[in-house]
């Protein structure tokens, strides 16, 4: 396929300029990286930095990742090269069954906190460093080549690599929530980042990579609720939610990232109707039950006695939808919210500068001028 060559600034639907955009978007970068009291950016090495889980006080592949792609959307070389060296030096293993893959959470001072790895955290990884590759020049780092590598471990992890599990599943081309379970989260599965791969990964690969991205978008429709657009944190291959972690509310953290992933596909890609009307259905369903912003909930809407953990975090995934359907209730409600403050600002304000990256036309993908 061919990736779309226009980025529209959305925000222009409730009167904003580009230029106005594009400012909301370096300012919220800046605070998020560079302000003394609300950054998450935290430096380890005098040449390596991470990005800090700030409820967690820990670093973690989904942080590093998001931070390499938000800098190179943004074009900050130096300080992708900053997380990409925390990333290699502290976080990739080089031995046992994970070996090749990058352990999924550490200390702030590069000590690993686990011995195996996060899908999100790979996919995020190779995607950044194809599209690093494209931008930029490095006599440091072969970009493409690291990505090819991650994705060569993804898919063939149980042929390289004694005792190895691969992070995709053969039979149905699903992404796994970590390599040994037999079940996903539906927030990992990023279609238009397979596209890319499709183009860019070892050429061998590349007929996969299609296919995952065609099972991918079939597997988000299926698993989201038919009436609520609800996706479940995490799921069974058939789609149904899988309750893990003593949590029974299929509604939370994790699920809301799935309207942000169908907006950036839409944004990349182009029209997908079945990944569309679960924009139009979301949208709707929250405006008319307006619990489910305060309390986590179940797909058909049943609230639980459990609080949202990232309040900022889902308006914005819900805003991004506005890629899709064009409301502009939830833009401006987006455009109206700052960033989060206090000890859970790491995620909300992660999902808050991707979502601004695309209503503002600058989430963008970036490819070798042979691709």
């Amino acid at each position: 396929m061919k990736f779309k060559k226009t980025y529209p600034n959305y925000f222009s639907l409730i009167g904003i300029s580009d230029e106005e955009a594009a400012q909301r978007v370096a300012d919220t970068f800046n605070t998020m990286f560079f302000d003394e009291e609300e950054k998450i950016w935290h430096d380890v090495d005098a040449d390596s930095a991470c990005l800090v889980d700030t409820g967690n006080i820990d670093a973690r592949t989904e942080g590093m990742s998001y931070g390499m792609m938000m800098c190179v959307q943004l074009n900050r070389q130096d300080l992708f090269d900053k997380l990409l060296r925390f990333s290699l030096r502290y976080m990739r293993m080089s031995e046992g069954k994970h070996a090749g893959y990058f352990a999924w959470s550490t200390k702030l001072d590069g000590t690993k906190n686990a011995w195996g790895p996060a899908p999100d955290g790979e996919e995020y990884f190779a995607a950044a460093l194809f599209m690093a590759d494209a931008r930029w020049k490095s006599d440091e780092f072969d970009y493409a080549g690291l990505a090819r590598d991650i994705l060569r471990h993804c898919v063939h992890q149980s042929e390289m690599v004694e005792g190895g599990f691969d992070m995709w599943e053969k039979k149905n081309h699903y992404i796994k929530f970590v390599p040994e379970t037999a079940w996903t989260d539906p927030s990992y599965h990023l279609p238009h980042f397979y596209e890319l791969f499709a183009l860019l990964a070892d050429e061998e690969d590349r007929e996969y990579w299609k296919k995952a991205a065609r099972a991918s978008r079939a597997y988000i429709a299926l698993a989201a609720d038919k009436e609520t657009g609800l996706s479940p944190e995490y799921a069974e291959y058939d789609g149904t939610p899988r309750y893990f972690a003593k949590k029974n509310f299929p509604f939370f953290s994790d699920a809301y990232r799935v309207s942000s992933n169908i907006a950036l596909n839409h944004i990349w890609c182009g029209e997908c109707k079945k990944l569309s009307e679960i924009e139009f259905r979301l949208q709707q369903f929250m405006k008319t039950h307006p619990g489910c912003m305060e309390k986590a909930c179940s797909l058909k809407g049943d609230l639980f006695d459990e609080p949202v953990m990232h309040p900022v975090g889902l308006l914005a995934t819900l805003a991004a939808a506005s890629a899709v359907t064009g409301d502009t209730e939830y833009l401006q409600k987006f455009w109206d919210t700052p960033l989060r403050k206090g000890v859970r600002r790491y995620y909300d304000n992660c999902l808050y500068l991707f979502a601004m990256m695309m209503l503002s036309g600058n989430y963008r993908v970036y490819l070798p001028e042979e691709a």
